[in-house]
């Protein structure tokens, strides 16, 4: 397995794990953190043995979303014109895009494992796209996209709007609704919700408990036949989410808002220091 920075990658016989490990950081998209998802998926996509690939997160948070901190989105740049600031804006979104593919496009059963809270692309990117979404109790979702200026991101708006209905998924994405897990699971969005404690192992539990039972490549046929027609779409989805986020920068719409928030994030900081 490859040499990771920002996640813990471990097999555990049918069992492939990436877990983002940045929990000082609230596990959020800073660092080499997409760079390492996408080499891990890479690696267990091809990987003979395992059936299920798992997505959680270690510490308390599942991910808090942008590295607001570091993200540098409201330095002042000169552009020829709004051609070129498109350009710019959509190359820092090709690892999130690449993120999405690779998940779209993964062999095995995409599990994911809600370990705590998920925040904006935490909350937005990886519970459409996953075939099984397991949680722990006390977990929830939330996402700040139209308060800072920002669309739904990588397909989010087409993914929810499939599992939980346009009516809910517009609640959710546009006025930023707080979703609990038990919610979700009354939604339909959440397979299984299991207590907080020992959460880890209650999901490698109950995957082991399907690999006792259920054939691997029977369970991974059955995510191929029912995702194919909808590869193309999802892929569309992505595209045009990436599009349309990128235009909210050329417009200069999230500058202000995540300036702000960097201010009260620095302030938070500084009043523990």
């Amino acid at each position: 397995m490859g040499n990771y920075t920002d996640i813990i990658m471990e097999k555990k016989g049918q069992i492939g794990i990436i877990k983002f490990n940045r929990p000082k950081a609230l596990n959020s998209f800073g660092g080499t953190l997409m760079q390492d998802i996408i080499g891990a998926l890479r690696e267990f996509n091809e990987d003979p043995d395992t059936v299920f690939t798992v997505i959680t997160g270690e510490g308390r948070f599942f991910s808090a979303g942008a590295d607001v901190k570091g993200a540098n989105l409201d330095a002042a740049e000169n552009y020829s014109n709004p051609a070129e600031k498109k350009l710019v804006f959509l190359a820092r979104f090709v690892p999130a895009l690449e993120m999405m593919r690779s998940m779209i496009d993964h062999k095995k059963v995409l599990v994911l494992a809600l370990n705590g809270p998920g925040v904006g692309g935490g909350a937005a990117w990886f519970q459409g796209v996953c075939d099984i979404f397991l949680a722990a109790e006390g977990s929830w979702l939330q996402v700040p996209f139209s308060a800072l200026g920002l669309v739904p991101e990588n397909g989010s708006a087409t993914s929810f709007a499939q599992h939980i209905g346009i009516h809910r998924a517009n609640d959710f994405l546009m006025f930023g609704r707080k979703l609990t897990a038990t919610e979700l699971e009354s939604w339909g969005l959440v397979n299984r919700v299991f207590p907080a404690a020992n959460f880890q192992k209650s999901v490698e539990d109950f995957l082991n408990e399907q690999l006792s039972v259920n054939d691997g490549k029977s369970m991974m046929e059955t995510k191929r036949l029912q995702n194919a027609s909808r590869r193309d779409e999802r892929i569309i989805s992505v595209y045009n989410s990436v599009d349309a986020l990128a235009e909210r920068f050329v417009a200069d719409a999230p500058a202000k808002r995540f300036a702000a928030k960097k201010a009260e994030l620095d302030a938070k900081s500084k009043s523990k220091i």
